[in-house]
């Protein structure tokens, strides 16, 4: 590996942006796909960053990128580190970089007295189940993403007396 891993810079927000669109066909869905460079400058720079990113550069040009913020833990009664996205361009894959990465955040977990790092995983992403679990990551067969967007967040939010109507 010869890839440089960093903490992201806000120039370096165009690049993440591209390969975010890059993940976006990956994952076939392109189509989901509306982020733009000033919205993610925004979350990882702006007044309230609501994340923060590692960037893996190589002769100058970012190859790969980790986006990550701090979640909560009820339970254990600490912060733990969640990862939203890890994309390495194929080109790069194979070298190590990936497995670098993880790394690199598993430090920031402990250096910040995280309980945990996790992140999810699509389910037909067999090569990265695979990675994740060679790592030591166990893959939760019982949980389930829960998530609420567009009309049924609109609706969900509304006073309880205009949504039962």
């Amino acid at each position: 590996m010869t890839a440089t891993i960093r903490a992201a810079n806000p120039a370096d927000v165009g690049a993440m942006h591209a390969l975010m669109y890059e993940l976006a066909e990956f994952e076939r869905l392109t189509h989901l796909f509306v982020a733009t460079t000033d919205a993610l400058a925004d979350a990882l720079f702006g007044a309230r960053p609501a994340a923060e990113a590692l960037v893996a550069e190589e002769a100058g040009r970012i190859v790969g990128y980790a986006l990550f913020f701090h979640n909560y833990s009820t339970f254990i009664g600490r912060r733990g580190l969640y990862l939203e996205d890890l994309y390495v361009q194929p080109s790069q894959r194979g070298t190590g970089l990936g497995t670098a990465m993880l790394r690199a955040l598993a430090a920031i977990a402990l250096e910040r007295q995280c309980a945990r790092f996790e992140w999810t995983v699509l389910d037909w992403n067999q090569p990265a189940i695979s990675f994740y679990e060679k790592m030591g990551a166990t893959v939760l067969p019982d949980w389930r993403v829960v998530r609420v967007t567009g009309e049924a967040l609109d609706y969900l939010a509304a006073p309880a007396e205009q949504s039962a109507g």
